[in-house]
């Protein structure tokens, strides 16, 4: 194995979860809209949203919003786009200083390094920004690829946007959406880490407690 392919909350960063329901209420809140409906509205379109179903996140804000029987401005969309862009540039701001470092050990043993993530429009924009989007050869979003986690064709677009066999590569996560079980069977060595949450319990293959403890399969 000389490959990497690595999920991205709860995994390289926090989830964030405490912190995205407060967010998604005050989106509700400035679509005038109920906050605990929009927010509801909001986590149960989680699929529809990581494919990309609704387009870019203004449009998404306003399906939703109409959804919970609102009828939002361009301002008020707008003001809401703001909240949920900031979360996210400040989510992907949080890795630790000891996951920069496994990544860049990884980099400088000639391993080449994926992105696989369940991921929404918003969030897609911010990574270029990102401290650790330097380290990545490729992505693979779920809202570009137009499939999330477990489905096999987000694995496999990022083994061949790098020209590799899913059997040459080691697939690590926290387990949220079944991933680890989909990547397992495509035939990639998977191991859990545990370092932002406890996902899936369940699992009884390889586990790490730090993201950093990967430099064990160096």
């Amino acid at each position: 194995m000389k490959v990497l392919l690595t999920d991205l909350f709860s995994t390289l960063i926090p989830g964030g979860d405490a912190a995205r329901d407060v967010v998604n209420a005050q989106m509700g809140a400035a679509l005038g809209v109920d906050p605990t409906a929009f927010q509801r509205a909001f986590d149960a379109s989680s699929y529809d949203r990581f494919i990309g179903a609704y387009g870019d996140l203004p449009a998404t804000l306003r399906l939703i919003a109409e959804r919970c029987g609102g009828a939002p401005t361009e301002a008020q969309v707008q003001k809401a786009t703001t909240l949920r862009r900031t979360l996210a540039r400040r989510l992907l701001t949080a890795a630790p200083a000891a996951t920069l470092d496994t990544l860049a050990t990884f980099k400088a043993a000639g391993w080449r390094i994926g992105l696989v993530s369940n991921i929404t429009a918003e969030t897609q924009l911010q990574w270029p920004g990102s401290p650790l989007a330097p380290y990545f050869e490729t992505t693979a979003f779920s809202a570009e690829v137009g499939a999330a986690k477990p489905e096999p064709a987000i694995y496999l677009a990022a083994c061949n946007a790098l020209g590799v066999e899913p059997a040459d590569c080691l697939y690590v996560g926290d387990g949220s959406d079944g991933e680890l079980a989909g990547a397992a069977a495509l035939g990639m060595y998977v191991v859990r880490t545990t370092e932002h949450a406890d996902s899936d319990p369940s699992w009884n293959g390889s586990s790490v407690d730090k993201y950093r403890r990967l430099l064990e399969y160096l």
